[in-house]
């Protein structure tokens, strides 16, 4: 009783405890999860790996506030993981921001015989990740836990301390949103190319 066969909630009594050994058996089982999850938004494996370890640290830093969905801790992983990516992605818009004040670097000549589909997903990925970060956060909690994670309505209710009404008019809102957003980068990223690929 209490060890690795054990619920998240039965484990999470001894994390709040101070038990290192316990939050070691639910950082094993939901770790890879949490990064698949991070992955998809992120798409860059070293960043999607540090936003990970920053997901447990504050599920560790903040234990005695953590909330389980059916004794499961992953939910509120997940919508941490969405938090901390939002963070991430604002560094890097900011970062970019000072990047485009320097100097542009000297042209390597012509690259079309590079480019492949590869490029296009590449393109689509990105436009993705970027229509998502654009979304409210509440929105993005409620499409991570119901499209993502396959959560019934109720459930993501609990998670995010709303009426299970409010998640289903916010689902259908955040769908075309997204979808909206996505078209959007998508055009924007193909303009961008476009450019690139004629030299503009």
């Amino acid at each position: 009783m209490g060890g690795v066969d054990a619920s998240d909630e039965v484990l999470w009594r001894r994390v709040v405890n101070g038990d290192g050994d316990a939050f070691g058996v639910v950082f094993d089982r939901h770790h890879d999860r949490v990064l698949r999850h991070v992955l998809r938004l992120m798409g860059m494996h070293t960043v999607s790996e540090d936003v990970t370890a920053m997901v447990f640290y504050e599920a560790w830093r903040r234990r005695a506030y953590v909330r389980m969905v059916e004794e499961s801790i992953l939910p509120w992983l997940l919508v941490t993981a969405n938090n901390l990516v939002r963070n991430q992605v604002r560094n890097e818009r900011r970062y970019r921001r000072f990047l485009s004040q320097l100097p542009p670097p000297a042209p390597l000549g012509d690259v079309a015989d590079q480019v492949s589909d590869d490029d296009e997903r590449v393109g689509e990925f990105a436009a993705l990740r970027e229509a998502f970060a654009r979304l409210r956060p509440l929105d993005r909690d409620v499409l991570t836990l119901c499209v993502v994670e396959g959560m019934a309505l109720k459930d993501a209710a609990l998670v995010l301390v709303v009426a299970e009404g409010t998640v289903k008019s916010r689902l259908s809102r955040a769908k075309k949103r997204l979808g909206s957003l996505y078209e959007e980068a998508a055009t924007l990223s193909e303009r961008r190319m476009d450019g690139v690929h004629d030299g503009r």
